[in-house]
């Protein structure tokens, strides 16, 4: 581990502690408020998700033709400046939307930096332990964003500005990078909605792309759906009722992701990506038996063990888009479609949960529906399964 991944490590940790925190922020800032309608906290992390959709014609551009580690500084920035904005009482959907905006920008620098940073046999394993301090960044920033916020509200929010802050300077101590030039460039200067549509298209000529952004895709889909799914299961199930109560259930299932990023460089490299599909059945089948789940350590044990095969499906899937997108069409490009797509199916998801919701459709069917759709969804993208190299 090299010295400028440790920087990233430590950026990103921060960053994803604070994002984390915020979230579970602004839920106890709702719940505190008022009784919440069903719909609000899905539309909450639907508010996130849109800016991912609209600006991924530019995020993977910046990240592409800017030093990686300024895009991070900015978009740090520009997450403080939604926290900010929750501190003056503007309406949380808008708040967070912005919030969201500086997500959207940082995901595909995040990422795509780690080509440039560690060689070809060490990107599994980089992956992993950017993945494995991401969960634990979201373990710890859920559990004490939570009970801080149960606490003060306002203390909760200087403490995300304040660490977006910090962040950002771990990022500076990146130093300046000239991103290496994309082997398929356009001959002709292209708009950037453009470009976009045209990667789109250089991109899913390759089999094993398409199965990266489509499991990507599928992953987070189904990761936001359950999150969204736990806040009004956990008060119906278990009688949890408080942020934290609810951010202290979900931490099993970091901590199962933490897990799984950590032991899959041994068990899928990226030379066998195939084997990431049993995962992907496994989770399924593990959400499907949470909704039969009534007991409160039952529960947890399930959380973790979706946890681990989370972990395991996702960080190969990661590895091997990084690979071909720099290889192709650029990392930060390669990134920003895979947060394109996987974001549309993430908002079409939770924006489907919030429409069963408003018409009042109970938890427990929704998570057995969500582990069934997960499933069969998993079955067709494992026709889009590359063959492992030799």
């Amino acid at each position: 581990m090299n010295t400028s991944l440790i920087f990233l490590l430590i950026a990103q940790f921060l960053s994803a502690f604070a994002d984390n925190a915020i979230l579970f922020t602004v839920i106890a800032l709702v719940m505190h408020a008022q009784t919440p309608e069903t719909w609000y906290v899905p539309a909450l992390q639907s508010s996130f998700l849109v800016a991912f959709v609209l600006l991924a014609p530019w995020t993977g551009t910046l990240a592409d033709n800017f030093p990686k580690a300024r895009v991070l500084i900015a978009a740090n920035l520009l997450k403080a400046c939604g926290a900010f904005l929750l501190l003056l009482n503007v309406e949380p959907l808008i708040a967070y939307a912005i919030v969201g905006s500086g997500a959207a920008i940082y995901s595909p620098a995040k990422y795509g930096i780690l080509p440039e940073l560690v060689k070809h046999d060490e990107l599994v394993k980089a992956n992993g332990w950017i993945e494995g301090s991401t969960i634990l960044a979201i373990l710890l920033g859920m559990v004490i964003g939570a009970k801080v916020a149960d606490f003060s509200i306002q203390i909760a929010l200087f403490g995300t500005i304040g660490l977006f802050l910090v962040s950002s300077g771990f990022a500076w101590l990146l130093g300046l990078k000239i991103p290496p030039a994309p082997l398929f460039k356009g001959e002709e200067k292209r708009s950037s909605v453009r470009e976009f549509f045209a990667h789109i298209g250089q991109f899913f000529t390759l089999e094993r792309a398409r199965f990266v952004i489509l499991g990507g895709s599928l992953f987070w889909a189904s990761a936001a759906t359950l999150r969204v799914i736990l806040v009004a299961w956990s008060p119906q199930v278990l009688n949890l009722h408080s942020a934290t109560d609810i951010a202290q259930l979900t931490l099993f299932l970091a901590i199962g992701i933490i897990i799984g990023s950590a032991i899959v460089p041994r068990l899928i490299p990226l030379e066998h990506l195939r084997r990431a599909r049993f995962a992907a059945y496994a989770m399924a089948v593990l959400i499907v038996s949470l909704s039969f789940t009534a007991e409160i350590w039952t529960a947890r044990s399930v959380l973790f063990l979706i946890g681990i095969m989370g972990g395991v499906f996702i960080v190969p899937i990661n590895a091997a888009l990084q690979e071909v997108g720099q290889q192709t069409i650029g990392s930060g490009h390669a990134i920003a479609l895979q947060g394109f797509f996987q974001n549309v199916a993430m908002l079409l998801a939770v924006g489907s949960y919030s429409l069963a919701a408003s018409q009042q459709v109970n938890s427990i069917a929704a998570m057995l529906c969500l582990g069934i759709a997960l499933f069969v969804s998993a079955v067709i993208v494992a026709f889009n399964l590359p063959r492992d190299s030799s």
